[in-house]
């Protein structure tokens, strides 16, 4: 049995006699019911707004918060007991406790800080005794990777981001598109003077607890160059020859890098568009990251770039709706496309209106892809109109 009384860690995190504090709804699919033989997962970068999103599903899902158990498995007081043991003895103690209830709830925040939880998870989704879990991690590789083996056909799988342009004004009224741009989504430097100082620090969490421990890197610092490299080239085509070339790395390294990077959520890579797999790999990819308000912060030389800005918030908001998101490059470029079963549509991206370099392009794309559906032009003056969330909802 673990040495530490799990349910009084557990009690500092849940809400058996308190009320659950009052938080930003969050613009995210979910299933219509929970249930004890499918697990829900929720991914996202650190400090997105996991935890609270956790709150949030007590009340969407109609839960008795007194039959819910919350747990931080990065709570300093489980440092040393972060073994299946310790899902055991949490799950039959909060039983105990309520040993007549027919359903009880369990929330595992950071779930990948435990050892050996994929398979003592697949054990409870197998025989199934009226325990709902759901369950969070800041690492897609390392959740998606044993999600796909120890849980096949036994969850479901969320992805939580940074506020979007609605969210954020629900925590800070009024805030304009250009001021989105330049703060980012993070909920909590969004709503403090000091923002940019926690922003840094968020970027330092991450490539260190994320990143570097989870490869076994020695040093942050080639990591955070290569980062940082990502971010200052945002929206442009990036080979890792170069990647390496800059920060003094093996390509392979370079690859590690990125990879580990793209895992934690720190940044995306969009592949070009060909419906050919081959096509595909034998071009660059381009490189996003997941805020503005982060790559701000993070990148020495991005100056007052409005418009890279605006593409990076853009590519977030088709992130967020579509599975895949490409770009694709003739002699013009288009900035995204993106692919729903035969449908496929570009995209353009400017501050101010569309160019007739823009419009070149487009015409380029049609002659390539005849079928494709008409071009969106994403300004300033429709960013909200395309990609509010205010009117139609997806929680």
């Amino acid at each position: 049995m673990p040495e530490v009384d799990v349910l009084s860690v557990a009690e500092t995190w849940s809400y058996w006699d308190g009320e659950i504090p009052a938080s930003v709804p969050r613009n995210v699919g979910l299933p219509d019911e929970l249930s004890d033989s499918i697990c829900l997962v929720v991914q996202g970068v650190r400090r997105c707004g996991k935890s609270t999103l956790l709150r949030q599903l007590i009340s969407h899902y109609g839960l008795d918060p007194a039959r819910c158990a919350l747990i931080n498995f990065e709570d300093p007081r489980l440092v040393n007991n972060l073994t299946y043991e310790l899902l055991d003895a949490l799950v039959e103690q909060f039983r105990s406790r309520h040993r007549r209830a027919k359903k009880l709830a369990f929330f595992l925040d950071e779930i990948q800080a435990v050892d050996g939880w994929q398979k003592w998870l697949r054990s409870q989704l197998d025989r199934p005794r009226g325990n709902l879990f759901i369950v969070t991690g800041s690492n897609a590789r390392l959740l998606s990777g044993e999600l796909s083996t120890a849980l096949t056909g036994r969850h479901l799988t969320v992805e939580l981001y940074p506020f979007d342009l609605d969210e954020a004004r629900g925590k800070k009224a009024r805030l304009s598109l250009p001021r989105f741009l330049e703060s980012g989504g993070f909920p909590e430097p969004l709503a403090r003077s000091d923002g940019d100082m926690l922003l840094r620090q968020y970027f330092h969490d991450i490539v260190e607890r994320d990143i570097r421990e989870r490869i076994g890197a020695r040093s942050s610092l080639p990591i955070r160059q290569a980062i940082q490299m990502v971010y200052e080239s945002s929206g442009s085509e990036l080979s890792l020859r170069r990647v390496a070339g800059a920060v003094g790395i093996a390509v392979e390294t370079a690859a590690a890098y990125l990879e580990a990077s793209e895992s934690a959520y720190l940044l995306f890579g969009v592949p070009f568009f060909a419906f050919s797999e081959r096509k595909r790999a034998n071009r660059n990819k381009k490189y996003y990251p997941i805020d503005t308000g982060l790559r701000r912060v993070v990148a020495t030389a991005t100056g007052q770039d409005r418009g890279k800005a605006l593409e990076c918030a853009t590519h977030l908001a088709l992130r967020r709706r579509h599975r895949e998101v490409f770009y694709w490059k003739g002699k013009g470029e288009v900035d995204f496309v993106t692919r729903g079963g035969q449908q496929i549509v570009p995209y353009q991206v400017t501050w101010d209106e569309p160019s007739d370099r823009h419009r070149a392009a487009i015409e380029e794309f049609y002659e390539r892809f005849p079928t494709a559906e008409e071009a969106v032009f994403v300004t300033t003056k429709t960013f909200r109109e395309l990609f509010s969330d205010v009117d139609n909802p997806r929680r």
